[in-house]
């Protein structure tokens, strides 16, 4: 079987791009049969494409398609003109997954997935630029009329696709993300590296998030300003580039820290040092910086929507997003906890991150493609493969009520 992935994505440094990313390596790792073709558009950050390349190339059944062309182009030729199948640029194949951004045309032997990862243009455009929601819109439409089977990220996912765009049930498979085994518990001597770095003592609360409305960054920002009231030595801690939109209110504030990007290595040491890790995003489709704070041990606090309810369960403190009072109840909650109290919190996060792993992942989407050339696949069939994660936490955290 010949599938051709598109990895445009893959350069931007998001979530998104760490999905694709991730499951191109999984699948590689436990697929030696199968041939894979890697497509890829990029002209500012076409270096990204070349060193993704040079991790891949030790595979002997992947071959690579990168052009060095802005992606915008392939957007209104794909996406809004929907001409120029991708055949003809990468050849012959029988599958195409496809996810963020890109829709391609396919000749008529071509099979096609998709990977949804959230719904955000119909449940939230307001919190999305324009233009994102204009070509996201052109792609769904694309995606329900033309793909043969859909991944979502979460049920939560899968339920939106079903409402807002009357995707019957059987043509969605819910596949879970997880966090890159790279994520754990680090040493101190390496958190106090890092920390040193970006000028940040303990203790800190850490949100993990591009800077856009829908993050509800300014929420979180006004609820710290009430905790440190009471807690004078804590500090808050951003990390993530800008997104767009206003940007949240900082200035002058020596108690709280924007650092930006970050490497995936300080990233990691970042959750593994934090008292606390706030997600009150407003929705996601999956909120993969969930899973990489619980499994580095960071108590975590996200929202009681969405994916985010769906994914961390009772191995995280859930609130109401809007509700600046139910954060700073949860936050202070931690800050307060008693160190027994608080460890079992830390191993709630690790047993929940636990149940998610890429090779589970890859073995998913895998048993999705032999539904398509099931002769040419090698991966037994599993009964048991797309069960729910359980849930094995030590605590339970009831939801946070005003």
């Amino acid at each position: 079987m010949r599938t051709a992935i598109d990895i445009s994505q893959t350069v931007y440094g998001t979530g998104v791009s760490h999905y694709t990313e991730e499951i191109v390596k999984a699948l590689l790792k436990i697929d030696s049969k199968n041939q894979y073709i890697l497509f890829g558009a990029s002209f500012r950050l076409y270096p990204k494409l070349l060193k993704l390349k040079k991790q891949l190339k030790e595979f002997p059944n992947v071959s690579f398609k990168f052009i060095p062309l802005p992606l915008f182009i392939f957007q209104i030729l794909w996406n809004k003109l929907h001409i120029l199948p991708i055949e003809i640029i990468i050849g012959q194949i029988d599958l195409l997954h496809t996810s963020d951004w890109l829709e391609p045309p396919t000749t008529a032997k071509t099979k096609k997935i998709t990977t949804v990862h959230d719904m955000v243009v119909y449940l939230f455009p307001s919190s999305v630029h324009p233009k994102i929601v204009a070509n996201q819109k052109r792609k769904l439409d694309l995606v329900k009329r033309e793909t043969d089977l859909i991944i979502a990220d979460s049920e939560s996912t899968k339920e939106d696709l079903v409402k807002f765009l009357q995707i019957p049930q059987e043509k969605v498979k819910v596949v879970y993300l997880a966090a890159s085994a790279e994520f754990k518990p680090q040493d101190e001597n390496r958190v106090s590296e890092v920390l040193a770095k970006y000028k940040i003592k303990k203790p800190y609360i850490l949100s993990v998030s591009t800077q856009e409305p829908r993050k509800n960054i300014q929420k979180l920002i006004d609820a710290f300003q009430k905790i440190k009231q009471k807690n004078p030595d804590v500090s808050l801690v951003l990390v993530g580039k800008y997104g767009w939109g206003p940007t949240a209110n900082i200035d002058n504030d020596e108690d709280m820290i924007y650092t930006g990007y970050v490497s995936q290595d300080d990233l990691i040491s970042l959750y593994s040092g934090c008292r606390v890790f706030a997600y009150p995003s407003l929705y996601e489709g999956f909120g993969l910086p969930i899973l990489e704070a619980m499994a580095a041990g960071s108590p975590t606090i996200t929202s009681n929507n969405s994916s985010m309810a769906e994914i961390a369960k009772d191995a995280a403190i859930l609130v109401d997003p809007r509700s600046e009072d139910q954060i700073v109840k949860a936050i202070e909650m931690v800050l307060n906890l008693k160190l027994e109290d608080y460890q079992k919190m830390v191993n709630a996060s690790l047993n929940r991150a636990r149940q998610y792993s890429w090779p589970k992942v890859a073995k998913q989407t895998l048993q999705i493609y032999r539904q398509f050339v099931p002769k040419t696949s090698h991966i037994p069939k599993q009964k048991d493969i797309f069960e729910k994660p359980s849930v094995d936490a030590h605590i339970h955290i009831k939801q946070i009520s005003q």
